[in-house]
């Protein structure tokens, strides 16, 4: 019996640039939906491929009536299913249809109050709401057959519809958590207006994502899986290792820049069991192309080549063994902050395991990318399913360049043993405050420390110091596509930076970074 395909009849995202795009697609699939990332431009058999019963435009940086800005493909309006434009999708809806976009005299950026008129886009939501804006154009005049369906300060036109054709547009964001009803009103476009049948969960993702590994590497194929220890490259060992079990290699590469004792740490975990595991110490390597480097991208790009080239060399002495495919724990964020959903979308930072093979080893080898789909939560929840242990489920996320994003300025091996000391004593903080607990409430879901490219005067024991700064980082978060600056006690953060001026030698200030995301990234660099 041929099992039913997740994938069909669920929503098609189309992207227009927004940083939010995957998290509307992730909110879909909470409501037990499959929801897929096409550009906006795509071609309609592409995007509909698994026969999608609805379409949601995401929101995005351009202005609907300049030159070039992107636009609804017109074979999307007349596919007949329904559409829900967000943001800027809701004035490319606008726009194609005939109605009139224009410059707010005041813009909305932040929270505002929504009050609607009643649909069935807003059914079992407050009269009046809270909902995110981001926004600098507004709906003048909405094209004909459309009603206004939902008010705010500075929009007349916060929502609209025209429900006898199913289409809707909203111009704020339902999709991030500071709009208190989006997960309602993307519950009624969803299940209710497209009619979605709820079958995407986690036993179906890893069911279906197992037969089509299956499907890939065939009966003999050998995957080569880069491990890290992380959470990503964790699931993604077991996810294919569960599909075809000794056939799975795994190789772990110390870069000089991993946590304190992190090295040992991971070949005391997956060094012990059943798996193929080869530990590879290539610190010299790495600090040795980056020695006068400071340019936050140059530095990703260095790091990404230099683990490809010492990937591909390992890769290479096990052809013998039959390796076809190289394994990767790539997850949406990276997929969406390199920006390879959409050509409209904007770089904020590349990562090196985005963006498939260079030429050489696309050649030889063929990308297994069991979590490309999923978000930091679904994998852990995908983890959880697998029978992993708490301790590495909940680990924090820990970048691909590891500690050479955590050191602005020129890496050298001195900056990253003194950062690796203080970065230690704050995690060790944490733990002992009970703020890194292993579960998906967790305060602190992001921390670590920043050894900032600058020195400051101090004073210690009546004589003058002139030594670097470290600044603390901690975030809270559910998604990592947004992110606010833990509110951590002033107690504990001063027992921090006590011991870390007095136990690290080479910083002598410590600062608390209160920044969110946005404005800023929740890395450094």
């Amino acid at each position: 019996m041929t099992a039913p395909d997740l994938r069909s009849g669920g929503i098609a995202v189309l992207d227009f640039g927004s940083q939010y795009t995957q998290l509307i697609a992730r909110r879909v699939r909470e409501l037990g939906v499959y929801a897929e990332v096409f550009p906006f431009d795509a071609p309609l058999d592409t995007i509909q491929r698994h026969a999608p019963k609805g379409y949601i435009l995401s929101g995005g940086p351009n202005s609907i009536y300049e030159d070039g800005a992107p636009q609804l493909q017109a074979e999307v309006l007349n596919a007949g299913a329904p559409i829900l434009g967000l943001c800027y999708g809701m004035q490319a809806l606008t726009y194609s249809l005939g109605g009139k976009v224009a410059g707010a005299a005041h813009r909305e950026y932040g929270r505002a109050d929504l009050t609607h008129h009643g649909s069935s886009l807003f059914e079992g939501v407050p009269d009046t709401s809270t909902v995110w804006m981001s926004h600098g154009d507004r709906i003048e005049q909405p094209p004909a057959g459309f009603t206004p369906l939902a008010v705010s300060t500075n929009s007349p036109y916060a929502a609209m519809g025209d429900e006898s054709r199913g289409l809707y547009g909203v111009q704020f964001h339902p999709e991030v958590i500071h709009t208190a009803h989006g997960t309602q009103i993307l519950r009624n476009y969803v299940l209710g207006i497209c009619g979605c049948e709820p079958k995407w969960n986690t036993g179906a993702f890893i069911d279906d994502t197992i037969e089509r590994i299956r499907q890939q590497v065939g009966e003999d194929g050998r995957v080569l899986l880069a491990l890290s220890g992380g959470v990503d490259s964790s699931v993604a060992a077991a996810l294919i290792q569960r599909a075809i079990g000794e056939r799975l290699m795994s190789v772990f590469v110390n870069t000089g820049m991993m946590r304190l004792n992190e090295p040992e740490q991971v070949a005391g975990v997956f060094g012990t069991g059943e798996m193929h595991f080869t530990a590879l110490n290539a610190s010299e390597e790495f600090l040795s192309a980056l020695v006068g480097v400071t340019d936050p991208e140059s530095k990703r790009k260095i790091i990404g080549k230099t683990f490809i080239d010492i990937f591909t060399r390992f890769a290479s002495e096990q052809a013998g063994a039959g390796v076809r495919f190289l394994g990767q724990g790539t997850i949406y964020p990276d997929v969406i902050e390199s920006a390879h959903a959409s050509k409209s979308s904007k770089v904020i930072k590349s990562h090196h395991n985005v963006g498939g093979l260079p030429a050489d080893l696309a050649e030889k080898f063929a990308l297994v990318e069991p979590l490309r789909d999923l978000f930091k939560d679904e994998v852990r929840r995908v983890g959880e399913a697998l029978g992993l242990p708490p301790t590495l489920i909940w680990r924090q996320p820990f970048p691909g360049p590891g500690l050479g994003i955590r050191c602005p300025g020129e890496i050298t091996w001195e900056r990253l043993e003194t950062l690796r000391q203080a970065d230690a004593i704050f995690i060790e903080e944490l733990e002992k405050a009970g703020l890194m607990r292993y579960d998906s409430g967790q305060l602190t879901a992001q921390c670590f420390v920043v050894l900032l490219p600058v020195k400051s005067v101090g004073v210690m024991g009546d004589n003058r110091t002139y030594e670097e700064v470290a600044a603390l980082r901690a975030v809270a978060t559910d998604d990592f596509m947004t992110a606010d600056w833990a509110r951590l006690d002033y107690a504990l953060l001063a027992r921090v930076s006590n011991r870390i001026v007095n136990e690290v030698k080479g910083i002598n200030r410590v600062l608390y970074d209160i920044t969110s995301k946005p404005p800023a990234t929740i890395e450094w660099e």
